[in-house]
């Protein structure tokens, strides 16, 4: 595939939706009076997430997330295989296709999310999660992972300021500190994760993301 796929990943409330919008727009509109974007004057920048990229993990994406829907609890195998079945649908009907067309795909959550949250943080088995994984991408890795590592319970208080707090952010605290630990742990031993300092200014994050973006442009031209 010519296409790069770039995901970003961490606990809640660390400003990946934010970033990835800032770093699209970065792409799109600055590449012309940039020698480093010079290249890819053409090139589509797509920003998709998990669970939900398709029409599908919208659907999916409710049942994950919505305390609401059911009034029943989702058992911890179920959880996991949902987001799966996501992750299958995405990758075949989306970000394969667009990275074969040359695109770089900038992703909210991937593989790793899993391994953090229902791994680290449900305590599921890492290596049945490994195997699920891999079924599930066809053996697809990112290019380049963006860990967007922030205070847990600065995070939490961020997602909780923006109004409705789904089920994942609805977790205690002891949850999303073993999923931060999924993710230093992840960090130490893949070296396509790239940590980002989340605690600093919306701007200062996007600093980081763009010295980084730089240097693996040059890499892959």
């Amino acid at each position: 595939m010519i296409g790069k796929f770039i995901v970003f990943e961490g606990v809640e409330g660390g400003g990946k939706t934010t970033q990835i919008q800032l770093l699209q727009n970065w792409l799109l509109y600055k590449k012309q009076s940039n020698k480093l974007l010079s290249k890819f004057i053409d090139l589509e920048v797509i920003v998709t997430r998990e669970p939900g990229g398709t029409k599908l993990g919208q659907a999916l994406r409710v049942l994950l997330l919505n305390t609401d829907i059911s009034g029943e609890q989702i058992q911890e195998r179920a959880e996991l295989l949902l987001y799966a079945a996501d992750r299958s649908q995405h990758i075949e009907n989306l970000i394969k296709p667009y990275l074969e067309k040359g695109a770089i795909v900038l992703c909210d959550r991937f593989t790793d999310s899993t391994i953090a949250y229902q791994g680290y943080g449900r305590g599921l088995d890492l290596d049945l999660i490994q195997k699920l994984n891999h079924i599930a991408t066809g053996g697809l890795k990112s290019d380049l992972t963006f860990w967007l590592d922030i205070d847990v319970k600065i995070g939490l208080t961020r997602a909780k300021n923006r109004g409705k707090i789904d089920r994942m952010e609805q977790a205690d605290i002891q949850f999303h500190k073993r999923v931060q630990k999924g993710y230093q742990e992840l960090a130490k031993s893949n070296p396509s994760i790239v940590r980002i300092d989340a605690n600093l200014t919306i701007d200062k994050v996007q600093e980081q993301i763009q010295e980084v973006m730089r240097k693996k442009l040059i890499e892959w031209t």
